[in-house]
């Protein structure tokens, strides 16, 4: 798939914000929160100021563990330094595929990663100014919006200036997303099921279509449907909906693209991904062990990842990128610098 993008210079939003005030306004608001957590739709109302942990395993400081630049994402982000990205530990979610385990779900070891928010800064910084990132990426950051919030607040006063990036799981709070209006440049949001059951059965949450449904709604209040490139060729603010093909169809995909093209707009930026291998607790032994296991446990076939794309074509998408279908045979994440496994 191709798309035709509107070019023009950048100023990322975030810097009127900060000039105005209002960026420490929502900083603010979003760390009182921590009070009584309610950053996300697990809705914990644990104190997080005071040490408290719960769901996420996550208290007053961030978790980062490990920030690069990082050349596994979508072409029109990557350029020729890559993505800033990163990424943060522990997460709200508790997939059991998680191709990220070893920094979502090992929560006591990643507790030894926290840092303060002039770190987090000054690795946005180093990213930008040193290793010469195109944007910045927060990878998992729904858990850590505050801090990431209060982290780009101090970098401003540093010199931040390039676009900030929302990885997101879509697991998100629409009244935090309101709170990121003109913070957040570019929307990255992993869309993984059309079915509540396999929200539940698979990442351990409750509700997560309509979650994330309203999530994906209010991202597109913000964005729209149009793309916006810099200078040079670049995404710097926009909306982009990535959808990891699961085998046995267990992610929904048709149910998913209905709603994006009749409640969003068949005008969006879909990014299809074929990476999917049975990895975290999807193994063989797991697998025997426990029934809803087994149908993840294979990777997904040519003509179900085909199927997929025929449903994207026949939903009117004409924006965005498709994985190779082999790259579920090489993708393994490892935090540093790779090849994109994306086609145009």
């Amino acid at each position: 798939m191709v798309s035709l993008y509107m070019r023009r210079m950048y100023q990322p939003p975030y810097l009127k914000l900060y000039e105005s005030g209002e960026l420490l306004r929502r900083t603010e608001q979003l760390v009182a929160m921590l009070a009584s957590c309610d950053i996300c739709p697990l809705d914990c109302q644990v104190n997080r100021l005071e040490g408290e942990i719960s769901r996420c395993y996550s208290g007053r400081l961030p978790i980062v563990s490990t920030y690069c630049p990082h050349f596994g994402e979508e072409p029109a982000l990557v350029g020729t330094h890559g993505v800033g990205n990163i990424f943060f530990g522990n997460c709200n979610l508790k997939c059991s595929y998680c191709q990220n385990y070893e920094i979502s779900q090992r929560w006591k070891e990643e507790r030894k990663n926290e840092v303060t928010i002039h770190q987090l800064a000054e690795m946005m910084i180093e990213l930008q100014n040193v290793r010469g990132c195109h944007s910045i990426g927060f990878v998992s950051p729904t858990h850590f919006v505050p801090q990431m919030v209060e982290a780009i607040l101090k970098a401003c006063e540093l010199g931040l200036h390039v676009p900030i990036i929302y990885n997101t799981n879509a697991y998100d709070s629409v009244e935090v997303l309101k709170l990121l209006n003109g913070i957040v440049d570019i929307y990255l949001p992993d869309v993984k099921y059309s079915e509540d059951e396999m929200g539940y059965r698979y990442s351990g949450v409750k509700e997560y279509v309509k979650h994330s449904r309203n999530a994906l709604k209010e991202m597109y209040r913000q964005m729209g449907d149009t793309l916006l490139l810099g200078d040079d060729g670049l995404v710097k603010r926009g909306l982009i909906i990535r959808h990891l093909v699961l085998p046995n169809d267990l992610a929904g995909s048709r149910e998913t693209f209905n709603f994006i093209a009749n409640d969003l707009s068949s005008q969006v930026t879909i990014s299809a991904m074929a990476q999917y291998y049975p990895t975290n607790k999807v193994t063989a032994e797991n697998a025997d062990k426990f029934e809803y296991l087994q149908l993840l446990n294979r990777r997904i076939r040519e003509r179900e990842y085909d199927k997929v794309l025929d449903m994207l074509d026949g939903f009117g998408f004409e924006n965005g990128w498709a994985q190779e279908f082999e790259s579920q045979d090489y993708y393994r994440p490892e935090f540093g610098d790779r090849e994109t496994p994306f086609k145009r």
